[in-house]
């Protein structure tokens, strides 16, 4: 498919210089008199640029009956507008040598461009035009509901690790937007009509729900010039207040035992409630908690491979992890494969660790590896434009806020053992705890 028009040749003049910008060194903050915000973050060591808008909406906004509806949306948005059909915008980034893609987490859902510094206006005219002009048809909806429930079928149905994880979600996040998988219940996306589609666009799909993320070889006053262009003619429209429902606090421990056809081995997984960068009442507990997990699972030397991998030998793999970037509480997690069959003795295992956390401080050798490896691994991902933009956007639509990114290693540096082990007392209880262990379907029956 061809281009209709070629509007993107010329960058447009650059407007008058912009108000109320907020910067810090590295990051400049617009808001257009329409609500959306604009994010520049300037890297000019390549002359390219990577473009990414993010809508606060996600899976977490879906009830039963509309889940999967953000997943199918993102789908839609690349079936066309009065100005260009479908197929036209992704042909045209192509020809323009860029990339582009979409992806839509529980709390996101995010479009995106990469492409060469001075191409940026194409990118930005193609999403304007989108988010203002999208066309939903019945025919376009039936195409992409069987992709998508095709992709379902692949991904989760078919395979035991993605049953077991439903199942786990659904009893982790109990009453929650976090209980439902992301790409929806099959029922519910079976039954989304277009006038689903058109409501969720109409709702979310406005500029004052929007964060444009610009990062890479630009000048901040240029891309708020040519955001205002392109995006500050769209109207804003109100957008609905979302209302969370509150886990029990605390919710008390709940166990699954998910017995699996396929499956051919047990897992264990278990996770922890606690706070994110979001909702902590303490800003320094979700450092602390990110520095837990790294001492648990920063690699080879860390204390689940050295326990129960080459240690005692009662798991084939083990690990833990953590992530802040969520709008409501986030989950402490651990797995573990048994080296036998053994499952029970597995989660034992994984219990002393956490009491060892609880009742001892860490050395302060264990202390600084755990602080380098973290803060290697948040600098090694910086030197990537296209992370860069995804940290600030995530951030911000998680409810962070994209200051968060420039104060890491700061708060990463400002941990003390004693902080560690006070998280640990304080999140990683019994009463917070949801275990899950997935048993192929003879061991099952044996026990």
């Amino acid at each position: 498919m061809t281009a209709r028009h070629a509007i993107f040749a010329l960058i447009p003049a650059l407007m008058a210089a912009p108000v109320a910008a907020q910067s810090d060194s590295e990051v400049t903050e617009f808001t257009l008199d329409n609500g959306m915000q604009v994010l520049v973050r300037e890297d000019h060591r390549a002359p390219v640029v990577v473009s990414q808008i993010w809508y606060r909406v996600g899976s977490s906004y879906e009830g039963r009956g509309n889940t999967g509806l953000s997943h199918l949306f993102e789908h839609m948005m690349f079936k066309g507008t009065e100005e260009y059909a479908e197929g036209e915008f992704s042909e045209i980034i192509s020809r323009e040598g860029g990339r582009l893609n979409a992806f839509t987490g529980r709390d996101f859902s995010a479009y995106f461009e990469i492409m060469a510094a001075d191409r940026l206006p194409i990118a930005l005219e193609l999403e304007a035009d989108r988010m203002a002009n999208l066309q939903i048809d019945s025919e376009a909806l039936s195409t992409e509901r069987e992709v998508v429930l095709e992709e379902r079928r692949l991904r989760t149905e078919d395979r035991p690790e993605g049953r077991f994880g439903e199942r786990y979600a659904a009893i982790a996040n109990p009453g929650t937007g976090y209980a439902h998988p992301i790409i929806g219940w099959a029922d519910d996306v079976a039954g989304l009509t277009v006038d689903d589609l058109e409501g969720w666009y109409q709702q979310w799909y406005t500029p004052s729900n929007a964060t444009l993320v610009v990062a890479g070889d630009v000048e901040p006053e240029a891309v708020y010039a040519l955001a205002r262009e392109y995006f500050g003619g769209i109207p804003a429209r109100d957008v609905p207040v979302v209302h969370d429902p509150e886990n029990l606090d605390p919710p008390g421990e709940r166990r699954l035992i998910y017995r699996d056809e396929q499956a051919r081995v047990p897992q264990l997984r278990m996770g922890y409630e606690v706070p994110s960068f979001a909702t902590a009442d303490a800003a320094r507990d979700p450092y602390a908690l990110l520095m837990l997990a790294t001492i648990l699972d920063g690699g080879d030397g860390a204390r689940l491979a050295e326990t129960l991998v080459r240690g005692s030998g009662v798991a084939a793999a083990a690990g833990a992890g953590y992530n802040p970037m969520v709008r409501l509480d986030g989950e402490f997690s651990l797995f573990g494969v048994p080296a036998d069959g053994d499952v029970d003795a597995v989660e034992e295992a994984l219990r002393e660790e956490i009491g060892r956390l609880q009742r001892q401080t860490v050395s302060e050798e264990e202390l600084e590896r755990a602080r380098s490896q973290l803060l290697a691994d948040h600098l090694f991902e910086l030197d990537s434009v296209f992370y860069q933009a995804m940290q600030l956007g995530m951030l911000e639509t998680t409810g962070a806020g994209w200051e968060t990114l420039g104060a890491f290693e700061e708060n990463v540096r400002a941990l003390t053992a004693e902080d560690l082990q006070a998280a640990a007392q304080r999140y990683l209880r019994p009463e917070m705890l949801t275990v899950g262990i997935m048993q192929p379907v003879d061991q099952g029956d044996e026990a």
